[in-house]
């Protein structure tokens, strides 16, 4: 069975919701929809105090190419525009809707009936990008990059093939999981979609053996689309990780940044984000809803939930049975790439892909302790760096020993830090080197 060749390492999976049926989430009080929902230029709102909205109503359009429109996710009326906490710690420009009733907007197809493309035959690649572009789509992996420019390779570049990141190795997730068994058919014309706007014949759907009911369903429904291949993959952490799945479904190796998987023939989307494409693109419905995982241990309910863009976290937990006495920490996405949330107030958003409440004893951290120079972490990174050096290189402020020693190849599993004997920050100090580095390498191509 297919894996990815370096690194990688097998945190318990946890995967505690993984039998629980997705459910619809109550709607909020008041919904509050973040301009930062994307990765590139912040969105720009379009509508004003007291104007009122629909569900699908355009709130805030692109601020620029690589950026995506945000829709309203409720009716109601707009309260203000202002700034609310989102999950990163930062207050960020915010318009906030208070909700009454249900409306949608009528050129939303709500129905449940399956439209295959063969139902539109006229559907071109340039109205499917168009289409994915107006919806707001982005990558509902976590990464959040705006679909539409992922769907448009840069001159000189050709797609060969796709890639359906259907993996979810992060422990405790289970939304992607879920949407498999229930929406195999939307999953794959999703793909197709995909396929057809980026002109292949050919789809992988990669998924993580953990997930036997999801691979047997995937696999005979795929059966009748053309061109679409299941591919079931080891369990092995990072798998999700572009990068690590390109390896592992078609045993190409993406160079180091700037180069991307399209340099290698390859376009890469996540499972939701292909459901997400079947939505906007045949049932002319955008980004205002999205599956979330609400788990943790001693949570009563571990749950999957349909819930709208903008609901408060801490709303999503109540339908969950609450926050537990023995919770010490509160993660937005999961234990290995996720962070901890400063309030339980910050909105939900297109890149929520979970909610972890840890037990007190789960969330500490143990005693930090000098390296042993055993090089687990050089065996654990999936990008063959050598986290230990890159580590140290932060912690001096040396960036550039940094950028030489590849930093930015980084993806920020979390593998090092995981596999430490010495419960060493690892990660911590090479995301402020990344990031850094990062900066530099910006500024520098700018004075050019």
């Amino acid at each position: 069975m297919k894996t990815f060749k370096i690194g990688g390492v097998h945190p318990a999976e946890n995967k505690l919701s993984a039998t629980s049926p997705i459910r619809p989430a109550a709607l909020p009080k008041q919904a509050v929809f973040s301009m930062f929902q994307h990765i590139g230029a912040p969105a720009k709102p379009v509508v004003d105090k007291g104007q009122e909205v629909k569900v699908g109503t355009l709130l805030a359009e692109a601020g620029g190419f690589v950026s995506a429109p945000i829709h309203s996710s409720v009716s109601g009326k707009v309260a203000k525009i202002d700034t609310a906490l989102d999950a990163s710690g930062m207050r960020r420009t915010a318009i906030y809707v208070d909700v009454e009733g249900d409306e949608w907007e009528e050129s939303i197809d709500r129905s449940t009936k399956l439209v295959k493309l063969e139902d539109k035959p006229n559907l071109d690649a340039k109205t499917i990008v168009e289409k994915i572009k107006q919806a707001g789509i982005v990558g509902m992996g976590g990464a959040t990059f705006p679909c539409h420019v992922k769907l448009s390779p840069p001159p000189g570049c050709k797609a060969e093939c796709v890639i359906i990141n259907a993996v979810e190795c992060e422990p405790y997730l289970t939304a992607d999981h879920r949407l498999m068994l229930e929406h195999p058919e939307e999953i794959l014309v999703g793909v197709s979609l995909i396929m057809k706007a980026v002109g292949v014949d050919k789809g992988y759907v990669g998924i993580e053996n953990n997930k036997p009911d999801a691979i047997r369903v995937m696999t005979e429904k795929a059966a009748s689309y053309k061109g679409i291949e299941v591919v079931p993959l080891k369990v092995k952490y990072p798998q999700g990780g572009e990068k690590q799945l390109i390896d592992a479904v078609i045993s190409r190796q993406v160079p180091a940044p700037p180069a991307i998987p399209i340099n290698v023939g390859a376009v890469v989307q996540n499972v939701g984000t292909a459901f997400a494409i079947y939505e906007a693109v045949m049932k002319d419905k955008p980004l205002v809803e999205r599956i979330i995982t609400v788990t943790g241990k001693s949570l009563s309910k571990p749950s999957n939930l349909l819930a709208r863009l903008g609901t408060p976290f801490g709303q999503l937990i109540d339908e969950c049975g609450g926050v537990p006495a023995d919770t010490g920490k509160i993660i937005g996405g999961g234990p290995m790439m996720g962070k901890a949330l400063l309030s339980l107030e910050v909105p939900m958003t297109k890149g929520s892909s979970g909610l972890l409440l840890m037990t007190d004893k789960e969330s500490r951290r143990g005693k930090v302790s000098p390296c042993i120079r055993c090089a687990k972490c050089v065996s654990a990174c999936p990008m063959g760096l050598e986290p230990y050096l890159l580590s140290k290189l932060s912690a001096n402020e040396d960036w550039e020993a940094a950028e030489k020693n590849d930093v930015v190849s980084c993806i920020e599993c979390g593998s090092c830090q995981f596999t430490c004997p010495s419960n060493r920050p690892l990660l911590d100090m090479i995301r402020v080197g990344k990031t850094t580095v990062m900066g530099i390498i910006r500024g520098r191509a700018q004075k050019k």
